[in-house]
C-alpha cells in the first residue's frame, strides 16, 4: 500500500509540473504577441535634430553667401544681354554683308566670297581704287553689284581700248595710265563706251566711274545700262572678306584669301 501511495504522489507531481511549462509557456507567447502588436500600434516619433548654437550662425553666412552670387550672376547677366543687344545694333548700323555673284572682279574676289560691308551711311566720299558695292535701277533691277572706283568727280577719263589701258587725270591736258595691278585682263572690250584719251569724259559731281577686275568680262560704267554711279547709289565699301569662295580653276576655298580688300 505504501508503494501505490508512493507511485500516486510521484504522478501527481509529475502532471502537476507539466502544467505549470504548459501555463507558462503560453503566457509567455501572449505576453509576446500583445508586445508586438503595442509597438505596430505606436508610431514612429520623427527624428529631430538639434542645430548648435556654432552652426547657426554659419548657416546664415553660406545662404548669405549663396544670395549674393545669384544676384551679382543676374547683374553681369544683365550686363551682358545690353552689351550684346548694343553690339548687334553697332553692326547693323555700321556693317553690311554680302556673297559675290559672279565673275566680274576676279581675281580680287571670286564668285561665292562672303565680304563684310562698311555701310554706305558711314562711307560718303568714294576714292580710287575702292572697291564698292552699288545698286543701280537701271541694271538687274537694282540687285547689288561689286566694282572698283576709277575716276570720281572733278576727275577726266579715257580708255585705249586698243593698248588695254585706262587714262585719268584731274583735266583732260593731264591725264596718265593707271597702273592697275589688280586687273585679270587688259581694258580692251569698250561695252559702248567711246571716250578715248583724246576725247576723254569729265566724271559729273557726285558721281564715279567704275569697272570689275576683270576688265573683258565685267558689265560696268563703260556700259550703257550701269554708266556713272551716283554716291547715293552706293551701298558700302568692301573691306574684308570673311569666307572665301572659289573658281573654276579651284577644287576647295582657299583660306589665305580672308583679309582687308585693297
Amino acid at each position: 500500500m505504501e508503494v501505490d501511495n508512493k507511485e500516486k504522489n510521484q504522478h501527481t507531481s509529475a502532471d502537476k509540473s507539466l502544467d505549470d511549462i504548459l501555463d507558462y509557456n503560453i503566457d509567455d507567447i501572449l505576453n509576446e504577441w500583445a508586445q508586438m502588436e503595442a509597438q505596430e500600434e505606436v508610431p514612429e516619433q520623427p527624428v529631430q535634430t538639434v542645430e548648435t548654437v556654432a552652426e547657426k550662425p554659419k548657416r546664415k553666412k553660406e545662404k548669405e553667401a549663396k544670395k549674393n552670387w545669384q544676384s551679382t550672376a543676374l547683374v553681369y547677366l544683365h550686363d551682358l544681354v545690353y552689351l550684346l543687344a548694343g553690339l548687334i545694333l553697332v553692326f547693323l548700323l555700321l556693317f553690311r554683308v554680302v556673297v559675290v555673284s559672279g565673275t566680274s572682279m576676279n581675281d580680287t574676289l571670286l564668285d561665292g566670297d562672303y565680304l563684310l560691308l562698311l555701310s554706305g551711311t558711314f562711307y560718303n566720299d568714294p576714292k580710287f581704287g575702292d572697291v564698292i558695292v552699288v545698286s543701280k535701277e537701271s541694271f538687274d533691277n537694282g540687285a547689288p553689284i561689286v566694282k572698283r572706283v576709277i575716276a570720281t568727280e572733278g576727275q577726266w577719263i579715257g580708255i585705249d581700248f586698243n593698248e588695254g589701258i585706262v587714262y585719268v587725270g584731274n583735266t583732260a591736258d593731264t591725264l596718265k595710265p593707271l597702273n592697275e595691278p589688280y586687273t585679270l585682263t587688259l581694258t580692251t572690250v569698250d561695252e559702248g563706251f567711246t571716250h578715248t584719251p583724246d576725247n576723254p569724259m569729265e566724271i559729273p559731281a557726285g558721281c564715279m566711274f567704275v569697272m570689275g577686275d576683270n576688265r573683258n568680262g565685267s558689265k560696268d560704267s563703260r556700259h550703257p545700262e550701269i554708266g556713272l554711279v551716283d554716291k547715293r547709289e552706293v551701298l558700302g565699301k568692301v573691306f574684308f572678306l570673311f569666307f572665301p569662295g572659289t573658281n573654276k580653276n579651284q577644287e576647295a576655298q582657299d583660306f589665305n584669301r580672308i583679309g582687308v580688300i585693297n
